[in-house]
């Protein structure tokens, strides 16, 4: 299975971070294998200790489905959403803040923000994402 490399990640990262010190932002950001098995992360000062495991959560749910994480909430309480949420042990989120990471049309993982306002979160996740020179779309 193809995955972003730890230095396609770092740069994901880089780049995510400083949109969120753009934004003035107190956050968190994860970026996860396709997965959603952790790559790199990262917490500012003083964002909230709840926000590293959130960040995560909402990327493993864009990597799961190769989709943004608020276009899954509609469909948060279906059985086999449910299902994949306990199978993950709560740590899958679909909620808005984390975008899948497509390479020449292939998902390699996925980039989740938390601390922001929802779309605070996605801005970092995507501005990541462009940083990197990839795509939230296949």
């Amino acid at each position: 299975m193809p995955s972003l490399t730890l230095a396609e990640a770092e740069v994901i990262l880089a780049g995510a971070k400083a949109k969120v010190l753009e934004m003035g932002a107190n956050m968190s950001i994860s970026v996860v294998d396709p997965r959603g098995d952790l790559i790199t992360m990262m917490r500012t000062d003083g964002a909230s200790w709840r926000t590293p495991p959130i960040s995560r959560a909402k990327a493993v749910a864009a990597s799961c489905f190769g989709r943004a994480s608020g276009e899954l909430t509609e469909n948060a309480l279906a059985p086999v959403f449910r299902g994949l949420m306990a199978m993950e042990g709560g740590h899958m989120i679909p909620g808005q803040g984390a975008l899948p990471v497509f390479k020449d049309g292939i998902l390699v993982g996925a980039v989740g923000g938390s601390g922001g306002t929802a779309q605070e979160d996605e801005d970092a996740a995507l501005a990541g994402i462009q940083a990197a020179n990839l795509s939230p779309t296949a």
